[in-house]
């Protein structure tokens, strides 16, 4: 008989108790999982670290990438195609180059119609140093469209940093402080013809 009462309080226990626990249970599954995702996303997000001169670790400084933004649609400045005679010594050489400025805000595609003139006087001061080896290779065009990118600018008071020049005269300049580094207001250089003979 002492067997009977005991298994009668565990018929009384109410019915809901298992329903509980499961709600229990998903909520720590739910915490732990956003625990996890956001350890991850810091994880992730941590700077890129490079070494600096004395082999101390220092930290690379991030770029800021340029997004396209939802609400509007880049805008797009054509420049008047250029035509140039290229620095070619043995045979004379021209490039035609039509190129156009892509940028995010519709104002400051007001402000580069208003500095036209020497933005396009820069454009062809970079387009004649150049050879018909520099600009028939993919790369010689990606480093004409940075080069572009920071003369178009550059009348506007804007002075981008030159990567390439600086990876070249670092080994030269041991104590050279990294300058805060200019996003430009240009995010894309885009050729929309490129001939040369």
């Amino acid at each position: 008989m002492a067997t009977a009462p005991a298994a009668e309080p565990a018929a009384a226990a109410p019915k809901g108790g298992g329903s509980k626990k499961l709600i229990i249970i998903l909520a720590a599954v739910l915490v732990l999982v956003l625990v996890g995702g956001g350890a991850a996303f810091m994880l992730l997000k941590k700077k890129p670290v490079e070494e600096g001169e004395d082999g101390e670790a220092v930290e690379a400084p991030v770029k800021p990438k340029a997004h396209a933004k939802p609400d509007h649609p880049p805008t797009f400045v054509p420049l008047d195609p250029f035509t140039v005679n290229l620095a070619d010594k043995d045979v004379d050489r021209f490039a035609q180059v039509g190129v156009t400025l892509q940028v995010e805000d519709p104002k400051f595609a007001d402000q580069i119609k208003a500095y036209m003139p020497a933005i396009r006087s820069n454009v062809l001061m970079v387009l004649s140093h150049k050879t018909a080896a520099d600009l028939l290779t993919r790369e010689g065009k990606e480093k004409l469209a940075k080069e572009i990118m920071r003369e178009s600018v550059r009348p506007m008071g804007i002075e981008l940093d030159d990567e390439d020049e600086e990876a070249a005269d670092a080994p030269k300049k041991k104590k050279k402080k990294k300058k805060a580094a200019v996003e430009s207001p240009v995010t894309q250089v885009l050729f929309s013809n490129f001939i040369v003979q």
